[in-house]
């Protein structure tokens, strides 16, 4: 086998800025600025006040942002439905970030909620959820977790598997209801390519392959206790551009139609995985863009078709809630270290790591950084922002451009971090996960609380209940 190859020192759409102060437009929320002495502020908040109150790291997460990101996308697909003469669902995908507040803010401006597991699902409840615009997904839903979301009446499971048609249908049964179910097919699309491929057999562990969609629903409208409700497929993750939910859409549509034969189809779900911008190198499509291209595909082919154009649903999480959320660390050591012959690097070492942000662990993601607590007219450096973490690759941002005085008690923020991050949080080398703190109108409130180490000492059946930490 080959070795893959080796990652460029600097990557080449890392530009050298003139100074490393600037916030680039659209990786921000909107509401940041940086006022006369340089310092960050978030919704009116000074950064330097938020590490004063909550500490770093700190999850910021600006409220005014995610509702207003959660209104456009509204808005553009219920324009885009309504030109075609039919009408979306836009459900929140809680994996995203789930918080009983965040659930409160995106269904005030009327969307629903997607969840994937029994934790999730009481996140969305709690935050005032209707449990009938509520969609359930997952591979491996317990018949625990079945039984809970029959229970509180959820509107739709995603069935992802044969042995989650029996799963529902009998816990349905046992409850006399009749369960509204969707099924979750590979059309072959992988957006995150563009490789439209041939074939539906994809080797992951979601979904039908469109050949067995037939043959599923043919099963599903046999049980009494359940009821189709269409078909659901997702594409990939940080997608930019319409053509891979166009390829997509053409293909559902055509086993939709099939389908029409044995019963009615109500809903297409084309799922989610908007993208958004990590770094200035990042373009998304406009949220209306994508609306009027996707809607308008699925439009085109059910008239080819000659069939009803059903209600389009879809579920954005990041698009709604990543541009909004700000990471907050503060520095604490730098060094010059030499990556090859000619190009030297500074290493900025922060308070957090991939404990608070595990993507750039995970797939190599992007992100940007700034220097927050001050403006620098310092010559910028080729600088990797580091974590506290016991492993080489505990990196935050891979690559940026800093002012060349960074230095230690420097407060640092990472933008575009309100999706992933805080939902994979673990408590890695034993730190605790950091807060989440939502600012608006030039206020801030804690909406998750931060663990301490008194709390993980807690989980320890060897401690205690007496013993604790400073």
């Amino acid at each position: 086998m080959s070795a893959s190859p080796a990652r460029p020192p600097v990557p080449d759409w890392l530009v050298k800025p003139d100074a490393a102060n600037a916030l680039v437009e659209g990786v921000w929320p909107s509401s940041a600025t940086r006022d006369d002495d340089g310092v960050l502020q978030l919704a009116g908040v000074p950064v330097t006040q938020l590490k004063e109150r909550f500490g770093t790291p700190l999850y910021v997460l600006d409220e005014t942002e995610v509702r207003a990101r959660a209104r456009r996308t509204r808005a553009a697909f219920d324009r885009a439905a309504a030109a075609h003469g039919t009408t979306a669902q836009i459900y929140y995908a809680g994996k995203a970030f789930l918080s009983t507040e965040v659930v409160r803010w995106v269904t005030e401006e009327g969307l629903a909620v997607d969840v994937a597991s029994a934790g999730e699902l009481a996140v969305a409840l709690a935050g005032g959820a209707e449990p009938g615009r509520i969609g359930f997904h997952g591979n491996n839903k317990s018949a625990a977790e079945i039984a809970r979301a029959v229970e509180v009446g959820v509107g739709s499971i995603i069935i992802d598997s044969d042995i989650e048609i029996t799963r529902v249908a009998e816990a349905a049964a046992a409850r006399g209801v009749v369960q509204s179910v969707r099924v979750r097919v590979n059309s072959g699309v992988h957006a995150e390519t563009h490789d439209f491929l041939a074939t539906a057999h994809e080797d992951q562990k979601f979904g039908f392959p469109l050949e067995r969609a037939a043959d599923v629903v043919a099963r599903i409208r046999e049980l009494p206790s359940l009821a189709f409700g269409g078909l659901h497929c997702h594409i990939g993750s940080q997608i930019f551009g319409s053509s891979g939910f166009r390829e997509s859409a053409a293909r559902l549509v055509a086993v939709h139609a099939q389908l029409l034969a044995g019963g009615d189809v109500p809903v297409l779900n084309l799922g989610g995985g908007f993208g958004i911008a990590y770094t200035a190198a990042d373009d998304p499509t406009p949220i209306e863009e994508l609306a009027d291209g996707i809607v308008g595909a699925v439009a085109s082919e059910c008239a080819a078709r000659g069939i009803p154009l059903p209600i389009v649903a879809f579920e954005p999480g990041r698009a709604i809630v990543g541009t909004a959320g700000v990471t907050l660390y503060e520095v604490g050591t730098v060094k010059p270290v030499q990556a090859t012959d000619d190009l030297q690097r500074l290493y900025v070492s922060v308070d957090g790591g991939m404990s608070d942000n595990a993507r750039p662990a995970l797939y190599g993601a992007h992100y940007s950084a700034r220097v927050v607590s001050r403006t620098s007219g310092a010559e910028p450096r080729l600088s990797r922002v580091v974590g506290k973490h016991c492993e080489s690759g505990d990196i935050v941002v891979d690559a940026e451009y800093l002012p060349g005085d960074v230095a230690p008690g420097d407060l640092l923020a990472v933008p575009a971090t309100g999706a992933y991050c805080f939902s994979l949080a673990s408590n890695y080398n034993y730190v605790p996960r950091p807060p989440v703190v939502a600012v608006a109108d030039g206020s801030a409130r804690v909406i998750v609380r931060g663990e301490t180490i008194d709390d993980l000492l807690a989980r320890d059946s060897g401690v205690s209940p007496t013993e604790g930490t400073a």
